[in-house]
């Protein structure tokens, strides 16, 4: 029977011993790093199926590992909670704008903790949809979690793929904000029209670096988005 594998990035002992004990309760196996370096390396040799990243470490953020792994193509797609101690709203967007799935911030109930990891581990393991028809300029490939505009790879992460698909299943129809997020974060999610909306952008800028002229996205002030059915 296999175990869902969580890597878990916390420098606080005490943090760490109760995060741990609620995952292993809960029949999750788990993996605790307290420096980045640590964490990076843990990723090379035994990938997990999620991971929970603290932000303020001794050698670094849990927010660089983020980064990375959102940079690369073999694991951009890895489920990531972030855990802060920080409230304030700029740790939030940054750590979305990152691909950051969730973000929980301390004091945080460990019951709680357990099930967001367990919704993200459903979605992220949940069958794909058939993949929809594309306008022109995309191909879209949902079982390889791929996807190329005006024939070009596209690093989306998985919720920008998400999104991307959900726009793409209805061309040229508005799609609102909450539309957007119950398909692509799930109706037990906390995030916030917010949330849509900073991960429009990092999809819109990734787009515009293929074609910075054209931007198939389009807003509908107070409606939401749709994307265009020509390119």
């Amino acid at each position: 029977m296999h175990l869902p594998h969580i890597l878990l990035l916390e420098d606080d002992p005490a943090i760490a011993k109760t995060v741990v004990y609620a995952f292993e309760r809960a029949g999750l196996r788990v993996s605790h790093c307290l420096l980045v370096a640590d964490a990076l390396r843990q990723l090379e040799i035994a990938p997990p199926d999620l991971l929970v990243l603290d932000i303020g470490l001794p050698d670094g953020s849990g927010l660089d590992v983020c980064r990375q792994v959102r940079a690369s193509p073999t694991q951009r797609h890895l489920p990531v909670l972030v855990l802060s101690a920080q409230g304030e709203e700029i740790d939030r967007v940054v750590g979305l704008e990152l691909g950051a799935d969730d973000y929980v911030t301390k004091p945080f109930s460990p019951r709680e903790l357990v099930a967001r990891v367990r919704g993200l581990l459903r979605r992220a393991s949940a069958p794909t949809s058939p993949t929809p028809p594309a306008p022109t300029g995309f191909t879209l490939d949902l079982d390889g979690q791929r996807a190329t505009w005006q024939g070009q790879a596209l690093p989306l992460t998985r919720r920008e793929l998400g999104l991307l698909a959900e726009l793409l299943r209805q061309p040229g129809r508005i799609r609102s904000r909450d539309a957007l997020l119950s398909a692509v974060w799930g109706n037990d999610s906390e995030s916030s029209d917010r949330t849509v909306d900073t991960h429009i952008k990092t999809l819109r800028a990734k787009l515009q670096q293929i074609t910075p002229t054209l931007d198939p996205i389009a807003t509908h002030r107070g409606l939401g988005y749709s994307v265009s059915t020509s390119a």
